[in-house]
């Protein structure tokens, strides 16, 4: 599968009384394939799937697809705490439509790398779907080793890794010693650049659910025109909001306040996460101003 483009984690939006509220999915879903992005990505950390009971992600999985109708790819993710749920999760999203699957480590019960194998193996041989993996430690509590990964090398539904280390290091090594392997994507949005200047095709970024018209340019200019004055140009308008997310503790808060400001609510994150503070909005507010002045 080819996994290159704007991945959108699609933040997942509530209505007032904390339900899913699906009219605004769809909304959010239809302005993000306007706006060009290339994929879409339902049950990530942005959709806030870890608050999500498991049949609202079914739920969710259902009517994504059935609303989006194959206008562009779709990825389930089905992470959870345990192999049998992620596979529960995995076979719905499957039967539903989705062509690929993202796969991080189960959380919370910190596996070893044996037992992490043991459960990417075990989910590629339930599912046969393309799989990105995906390598948050900071979140999961669990790293996804060069030794796993070079133990995956006999899977060819293993195809592509979202990076969120933030190593330079790490991927650098991923885009060199593993590019005959597996596709790179960026999950460290403060280091998009770079990710690009080391042959990186892809984006899953946060952010886009409102500001996707900025992240498709970058990843025209330096994927597409490989023109990467242009991207330093692009990318330096659009860092400070990047390092506000990636820095400041409140992803999800923020992603959902950019969304508002971007004129299609979305509701809050779901408790434990409160809403932003007045001084936090501020800030966030005057970024994002300063960057849609920018807009042609």
């Amino acid at each position: 599968m080819n996994f290159d483009g704007i991945w959108t984690p699609v933040a997942t939006a509530f209505a007032e009384d904390g339900s899913i509220n699906f009219d605004i999915v769809g909304k959010t879903i239809d302005r993000l394939i306007g706006q060009g992005v290339h994929g879409l990505i339902v049950g990530g950390t942005t959709g806030e799937y870890y608050a999500l009971s498991k049949d609202e992600r079914k739920r969710l999985f259902d009517y994504v697809v059935d609303h989006v109708k194959g206008r562009l790819p779709l990825m389930a993710g089905i992470n959870a705490t345990t192999t049998e749920e992620s596979l529960e999760l995995g076979r719905h999203a499957k039967a539903a439509g989705f062509g690929s699957i993202l796969v991080a480590a189960p959380y919370y019960c910190q596996p070893t790398q044996d037992e992490l194998l043991a459960h990417v193996r075990c989910v590629d041989d339930a599912l046969g779907l393309p799989i990105m993996l995906y390598n948050f430690p900071d979140r999961t509590g669990t790293p996804m080793s060069f030794e796993f990964i070079n133990a995956l090398r006999d899977r060819p539904n293993v195809q592509a890794i979202k990076e969120s280390t933030g190593s330079i290091q790490r991927m650098h090594a991923l885009a060199t010693e593993h590019a005959d392997q597996l596709q790179l994507s960026c999950g460290m949005d403060d280091q998009i650049l770079e990710f690009f200047v080391w042959g990186a095709r892809s984006w899953v970024c946060g952010a886009s659910n409102f500001l996707a018209p900025e992240h498709v340019a970058l990843y025209q200019a330096c994927v597409v025109e490989r023109d990467f004055v242009k991207g330093r140009e692009l990318a330096a308008r659009i860092m400070p909001m990047l390092n506000l997310l990636e820095q400041g503790g409140k992803f999800c808060q923020y992603v959902k306040f950019g969304c508002e400001l971007a004129g299609l609510p979305v509701g809050p994150a779901r408790r434990p996460l409160l809403p932003l503070g007045e001084a936090e909005k501020a800030a966030f507010k005057r970024a994002y101003d300063t960057l849609v002045s920018h807009r042609g």
